[in-house]
C-alpha cells in the first residue's frame, strides 16, 4: 500500500522560508516522477516543482528562483524548500508520485500572513 505523507506546512510571514518534506512509503521516489502540487482556495490544483527518475527538475514559473525541489533517496523522502515566501503562495500543498497509480498525499497547508 502506497501511502505520501507530508508535514512541514505552517503560518509564515511574507518574505519567510518553509521546507515541506514527503515521505513515502510502498513505493521509491527515485523510481518514479514526483512533484509538489497546491490548491489556494477557490482554485484548480497546479503544479509548482516536479522532480524526474534522472533528478531533471521544473517549476511553474510563478515560483521559480524561489522554490527548490529535491529528494533523498536514503530517506524515500522529497521536498520543497520555499524562499521568500508571498501571500499568493498560501495554499494546501499536495506531495504527488506517479507509478502505475497516481499518488497524493493528505496536503500539507502553507498560510503566508502578516
Amino acid at each position: 500500500q502506497v501511502q505520501l505523507v507530508e508535514s512541514g506546512g505552517g503560518l509564515v510571514q511574507p518574505g519567510g522560508s518553509l521546507r515541506l518534506s514527503c515521505v513515502a512509503s510502498g513505493i521509491i521516489f527515485s523510481f518514479n516522477n514526483a512533484g509538489w502540487y497546491r490548491q489556494a482556495p477557490g482554485k484548480q490544483r497546479e503544479v509548482v516543482a516536479t522532480i524526474t527518475t534522472g533528478g531533471m527538475t521544473n517549476y511553474a514559473d510563478s515560483v521559480k528562483d524561489r522554490f527548490t525541489i529535491s529528494r533523498d533517496n536514503a530517506k524515500n523522502t522529497m521536498y520543497l524548500q520555499m524562499n521568500s515566501l508571498k501571500p499568493e503562495d498560501t495554499a494546501v500543498y499536495y506531495c504527488n508520485v506517479n507509478g502505475l497509480s497516481n499518488y497524493w498525499g493528505q496536503g500539507t497547508q502553507v498560510t503566508v500572513s502578516s
